[in-house]
């Protein structure tokens, strides 16, 4: 299991957009990946779910990756929250 936190940066926090392109980079891999803030966690595979959290600018969230891909999936994250000015 791969598990990273981030302190989202992006004055509008993970609204549409970038909650599309996260959504679309966990998708890619058969990992099963979590988003978790403030105690619940959903899949990241999901819009739905990820849009449910309302995350905003400052918040503090945890992603973890577990299963045959986790290390690729989790790195595929990480780039994705960067190029997206989504965290540091």
């Amino acid at each position: 299991m791969e598990k990273k936190e981030f302190t989202i940066i992006a004055e509008t926090g993970i609204h549409a957009r970038p909650a599309t392109l996260l959504v679309q980079a966990a998708s890619r891999f058969a990992s099963e990946i979590n988003l978790e803030y403030k105690g619940k966690s959903v899949n990241l595979k999901s819009i739905m779910g990820v849009m449910s959290l309302g995350v905003g600018q400052g918040a503090e969230v945890t992603i973890t990756t577990e299963g045959e891909d986790e290390v690729e999936a989790m790195e595929s994250i990480v780039e994705t929250m960067k190029n997206e000015g989504l965290s540091e």
